[in-house]
C-alpha cells in the first residue's frame, strides 16, 4: 500500500455493507413479493413500509405560497399588497380561537386517497411519513411554531372504540417524537359524538363541534403552548372548538397543524367573501 493511502474505517465499511444489503433487500422484495402502489397500482420497486410510490407522493399538491398568514388558507385570487400581511376574511373577522394554523398540502387528488388509507386502514408508516412532512413545515417556520406539547384532535370514545385507533394520533405521536416534545394523546377528549348524518351543511358542521370537546379532568395544560394535530382541516371548525376547550382550561396558546387543507374554506357568515 502506497504512502498516504489509509485503510477505510470500520464505520465506512459498515455503511457500505448496510447499503449493499438494503439494495439487495429491495431487489429480493421486488422480485419475490411484488406489490402495487395503493394509489396508482404501479409496481413498488423498492422495499418500503409506505405503500405509495414515489411518483404519487411527489404529486401531492402543496399549499400555495400565497396564503393567509394566520390560518394558512390559500388566497390565490386575492391581490397581494407587499406592504400588508395577507389575511383571509375569516381571520380578519377573528373567527378562530387558535393562534395560527398550517397544512402540508391541498386536500385533493392523490392526497385524499392517501389520507383515506391512513384513516381506514391504520397504515402507521404512512402516518409517520406525514409526520415527517409536518415536522419539516414546523422547522421552516420555527420562529412562529413554538410549542410545549403535542395533542391530537380526539375522536369520540365510541367511534375510537369502533375503529380501534385515532388517525390523528397516528400522525401526532411520531411528530412529537421528531420535534422532541411530549405527546399528550388523552389530554383532550370529545364529549359529544359527531352526528350520524354523513354529509353536514356548513351550519351543521360548526354546530356539531360547538362545545363538543373538553380537557380531561386532572390534565395539566396551564400556560402550555399546544400544538394541535389533525388529518384534514376543512372549515377550521374542529380546530377552533378544540382550541377553545384548551384555552378555557388555561392553555397559553394553540397552534394548529393538519396534513391537508380544503382548497376553499366556506365561512358561517353570509358575507364571508370567499376566495
Amino acid at each position: 500500500m502506497g504512502e498516504g493511502t489509509s485503510l477505510p474505517s470500520a464505520r465506512a465499511v459498515g455503511r457500505g455493507v448496510r447499503g449493499w444489503l438494503a439494495e439487495a433487500g429491495d431487489a429480493v422484495v421486488s422480485v419475490f413479493f411484488p406489490a402495487g402502489c395503493r394509489i396508482c397500482d404501479n409496481l413498488l420497486v423498492h422495499s418500503t413500509r409506505v405503500p405509495i410510490c414515489g411518483e404519487c407522493l411527489d404529486s401531492f399538491a402543496a399549499i400555495p405560497h400565497k396564503s393567509c398568514e394566520t390560518c394558512g388558507q390559500a388566497l390565490t385570487a386575492l391581490p397581494a399588497n407587499e406592504a400588508e400581511p395577507l389575511i383571509c376574511r375569516a381571520c380578519q373577522q377573528k373567527t378562530y380561537a387558535f393562534e395560527l394554523a398550517r397544512s402540508y398540502g391541498i386536500y385533493d387528488g392523490a392526497l385524499v386517497k392517501a389520507i383515506l388509507l391512513l384513516k381506514w386502514e391504520k397504515i402507521e408508516p404512512l402516518g409517520a411519513w406525514f409526520a415527517g412532512r409536518l415536522a419539516e413545515l414546523v422547522q421552516r417556520e420555527s420562529g412562529i411554531f413554538q410549542a410545549d406539547i403535542v395533542v391530537p384532535v380526539p375522536l369520540h370514545r365510541d367511534r375510537e372504540r369502533q375503529r380501534g385507533y385515532n388517525q390523528a394520533g397516528l400522525i401526532s405521536k411520531p411528530l412529537a417524537r421528531r420535534l422532541g416534545l411530549p405527546h399528550k394523546a388523552v389530554l383532550l377528549m370529545r364529549i359529544r359524538p359527531r352526528p350520524d348524518k354523513q354529509v353536514l351543511s356548513l351550519e351543521e358542521r360548526w354546530e356539531s363541534v360547538r362545545g363538543a370537546f373538553a380537557t380531561r379532568p386532572g390534565s395539566q395544560v396551564d400556560n402550555k403552548r399546544v400544538l394541535l394535530v389533525d388529518d384534514v382541516m376543512t372549515t377550521g371548525a374542529t380546530l377552533d372548538a378544540c382550541a377553545r376547550a384548551l384555552l378555557e382550561s388555561g392553555a397559553k396558546s394553540v397552534l394548529g397543524l393538519a396534513v391537508a387543507r380544503a382548497a376553499i374554506n366556506p365561512l358561517p357568515a353570509q358575507d364571508s367573501g370567499n376566495l
